[in-house]
């Protein structure tokens, strides 16, 4: 005999199918439930991370790009910059917030790199933790001397740097400007003292005055100098020459067609952000970076636009981390 307290066996598996159903009802559920949640979306501010400091060209595209989504989707994009551990605390930032799509992270070529440069350090894991929305544009790096130099071409530089000790300037470790030099001299065998500034411009006000023999560059941080005649530049690292330098050469011009480099930006979200939200914020990204009055301002900053979706921009991602992970490994790139 069972008392008043005592669990009936058939009573306890009765509870135990209506757990199970209304475990299996909720399933059924949740995904109208996100489905509503995504239809309401957004319905509050989106927090758009950039994490280099204000006035860079990450962030002035960043804001662009919120600017015109807030016009033509009327999202609430606020740009909030969060500087420092070579890009990685606003990207670890972004990792642990709420896969809600209420939360991007601005990304460039340094985070392809920083996988591999910071690995198990960076507070946050790349391909784990994020997911790709959209690719916006890159910007390539161009070699450049000063104007008064002996070295007119990258034939010469390659001569000079056989007959006499160079120094080479870049923007810092682990920079795009920095991984360009590494993958040169790993592509041609030729040594050269590699002297890292914090940031473009001081190595720039550096080599017009005399202290540097080259520089690796940011093409937007040089291309004044180059226009105005202080700076000569060998090369470019894109595939096709510059409509505002139409007389310098690619790196595939110059005999050196695996040197391209493109220092792309684009936008990740934290993983397990809905795949339905993340298409649609993707292509809403896309659209908007196709206008041709966007293009046109992403030329002017030196940038060459390349709209891409989730899909294709998540695969140039991944590529460029392998890519990159190589180079930094051969070359014994080290951050200390």
């Amino acid at each position: 005999m069972y008392s008043e307290h005592d669990q009936h066996p058939a009573a306890a598996q009765r509870r135990r199918l209506l757990g199970a159903l209304g475990a299996a009802g909720l399933c059924v559920l949740a995904p109208w439930q996100r489905a509503l949640a995504q239809k309401s979306w957004p319905d509050r501010p989106i927090n758009y991370v950039v994490p280099f400091p204000p006035g860079g060209l990450t962030d002035v595209a960043a804001r662009q790009v919120g600017k015109a989504l807030g016009d033509a989707e009327r999202w609430n994009v606020v740009v909030e910059n969060k500087p420092g551990g070579s890009a990685n605390i606003g990207a670890a930032h972004v990792s642990h917030a709420a896969p809600d799509g209420y939360t991007w992270l601005a990304i460039t070529l340094s985070h392809a790199a920083n996988a591999t440069l910071f690995a198990g350090k960076a507070g946050y894991d790349l391909t784990r933790d994020l997911t790709p929305l959209a690719g916006l544009a890159s910007s390539p790096i161009m070699v450049v001397v000063n104007a008064k130099s002996d070295i007119k071409s990258m034939a010469d530089l390659a001569k000079a740097a056989r007959a006499r000790s160079l120094s080479a300037g870049s923007s810092g470790n682990g920079t795009p400007p920095h991984l360009t030099l590494a993958l040169y001299q790993k592509l041609t065998g030729l040594p050269m003292m590699h002297i890292p500034y914090k940031g473009g411009a001081p190595s720039l006000t550096d080599l017009i005055g005399g202290h540097l023999d080259v520089v690796f560059s940011n093409y937007p941080e040089s291309l004044a100098h180059v226009k105005n005649g202080a700076l000569r530049a060998l090369a470019i690292t894109t595939r096709e020459r510059s409509a505002d330098l139409p007389d310098v050469p690619t790196v595939k011009e110059a005999g050196l067609p695996d040197l391209i480099v493109e220092n792309f930006t684009g936008v990740l979200a934290p993983a397990g952000t809905p795949p339905a939200l993340v298409q649609r914020i993707g292509d809403a990204i896309v659209r908007q970076v196709s206008q041709p009055a966007m293009k046109q301002a992403l030329l002017q900053l030196g940038f060459v636009p390349q709209p891409r979706g989730p899909a294709e921009f998540g695969a140039y991602l991944q590529s460029e981390v392998d890519r990159w992970a190589k180079i930094i490994r051969d070359a014994n790139i080290q951050i200390s």
